[in-house]
């Protein structure tokens, strides 16, 4: 008797990977990539100010039932990977990771951004968001295309 694809070794692996994550009536492993900029493109972050920035933005993913797998930062921007649910909008994470982090950064007064930035605002308007995956797209378009569709 032939294997299906579906039941083959290789195929159960992938689909026992612990990244793997469930809800109620879904099963997922989304993920996004942010990078965030400072207003005016200002050098303004230290190391603390980014230690601090990780964990707000850990906090923040919690509210959301996300996971902020990764982070780093320079002088001037941020990168996130974040490992979300599909319920969640991308922007409405966007918006509070961006408002709360604003607001609990310029509360604690750190003169490295105070020098640098004026007003209330921390982050630019805007923002970077790409979708990223465990596969590159050629590798799920060619899956798709080898899927046994019925012959009648």
């Amino acid at each position: 008797m032939k294997q299906s694809k579906r039941n083959s070794p290789e195929a159960i692996a992938k689909r026992k990977l612990s990244e793997i994550r469930h809800g109620r009536h879904c099963v997922f492993l989304m993920h996004v990539h942010l990078v965030f900029v400072t207003k005016y493109r200002k050098v303004c972050f230290s190391k603390r100010v980014l230690t601090q920035l990780n964990s707000i933005f850990q906090s923040v993913c919690l509210d959301f039932n996300a996971e902020l797998v990764e982070f780093n930062g320079e002088g001037d921007h941020v990168h996130l990977l974040i490992n979300y649910p599909p319920q969640i909008a991308i922007s409405k994470i966007v918006n509070s990771l961006k408002g709360v982090s604003s607001r609990m950064i310029r509360k604690e007064k750190y003169p490295e951004i105070q020098k640098k930035l004026w007003g209330d605002s921390l982050w630019t308007s805007s923002y970077f968001a790409g979708s990223c995956g465990g596969a590159a797209l050629e590798i799920v378009k060619q899956y798709i295309e080898q899927q046994e569709s019925p012959q009648r």
